[in-house]
């Protein structure tokens, strides 16, 4: 299977969300207040065009240099670009040239929408596996993020590491993406249905996380996720039977990071202070922060709280000069028995 296979699939077989033949669109029910209403801001043709399978906007990203792999028509670039406001700017990259023509052709609508003395949103033809091709300079960006795009790739790992070399220290690649609960046969990428539904490319979720730390992304966190249904009964027989999600990560660009969640004795406190967040700040699936409330952390999360933009509405107690094994709950449990005289087999 083909590049061109799936720039044909977006740009001439799809001719809009309602096209697809899984559920893996997010439903609107779920936007969060701020998001739909930059949502509705948005003009109904880039709607219409929106292909992702989560939400790829994390907190505290006003002022930020955020980009988008694998852009499509632009929605989630223009909304970014809404809430990253004037100082702020979005670049979307993708290799479909109907997609693109769609998004350039809303730029000046999209910014007068904001009332925006110009665009600060940007679009590139090009390939999310050559990313230094494309002339972006490296350590530039805050944020990168991709929905539903990184499983079509037939080179993942060039993927991550692009984004490993675009991003500032303490920078992060937040994207949502479809997962399998087992490897799936090479076979199935022939299908440009399968493939282009996100199926056939979808990576074993553990395959996932070792590519990720070997592109440089030590503790890959999951911050949602959700099974979805495939609707089409000939593509359910062709799967067999594998199960699939929609799944949202965050990786930090943090060097030095622990293979294990390492506890040495930190804490942190949340502020306040990051919009819609005001209460509690959720960093992932394990960790909802409360406002005011000392929380325990990891010697990792302290990390990515600290060397982050998220510092400045945290409070940080702690520091690494003792070590107190690995994190209770969270990590590896010591493998050893503890109680004295407990005894296993005849090995000597």
């Amino acid at each position: 299977m083909t590049v061109e296979s799936i720039r044909d699939y977006y740009g001439k077989v799809l001719g809009g969300s309602a096209d697809l033949k899984t559920d893996a669109c997010c439903d609107a029910s779920d936007v969060p207040p701020h998001i739909r209403a930059a949502l509705s801001e948005i003009h109904d043709d880039i709607l219409s065009r929106y292909y992702g399978c989560g939400l790829v906007v994390p907190a505290a990203i006003e002022g930020a240099r955020v980009l988008d792999l694998g852009c499509g028509a632009g929605r989630d670039c223009f909304v970014l670009s809404r809430l990253v406001g004037e100082e702020g700017s979005v670049v979307g990259v993708d290799m479909t040239a109907e997609q693109l023509a769609h998004a350039r052709a809303h730029i000046d609508g999209q910014t007068r929408a904001y009332g925006y003395a110009k665009p600060n949103v940007a679009f590139i033809d090009g390939y999310i596996e050559e990313l230094g091709a494309l002339g972006l300079e490296p350590e530039s960006f805050d944020v990168i993020v991709s929905n539903c795009v990184i499983n079509l790739s037939p080179d993942k790992r060039a993927v991550l590491e692009g984004a490993w070399k675009l991003l500032k220290p303490g920078g992060e690649l937040y994207f949502a993406d479809v997962y399998a609960d087992r490897r799936l046969p090479a076979t199935l990428r022939d299908d440009p249905v399968l493939l282009g539904e996100c199926l056939a490319g979808a990576l074993y979720w553990n395959d996932f996380l070792n590519l990720a730390r070997a592109a440089g992304f030590a503790d890959p966190r999951l911050v949602a996720d959700r099974p979805l249904a495939v609707n089409d009964a000939k593509m359910r027989a062709r799967l067999g039977p594998a199960r699939f999600f929609s799944a949202t990560y965050r990786l930090f660009k943090l060097d030095g990071l622990e293979p294990s969640c390492e506890d040495h004795g930190q804490a942190v406190i949340y502020k306040g202070g990051i919009p819609e967040c005001e209460d509690v700040f959720i960093l992932d699936k394990h960790h909802a922060i409360e406002k005011g409330r000392v929380f325990p952390v990891c010697g990792n999360t302290f990390r990515m709280l600290n060397e982050t933009r998220f510092a400045p509405h945290f409070d940080f107690i702690g520091d690494f000069s003792r070590h107190f094994g690995i994190f209770a709950g969270c990590g590896t449990n010591i493998p050893f028995d503890e109680a004295a005289g407990v005894t296993g087999g005849g090995c000597c």
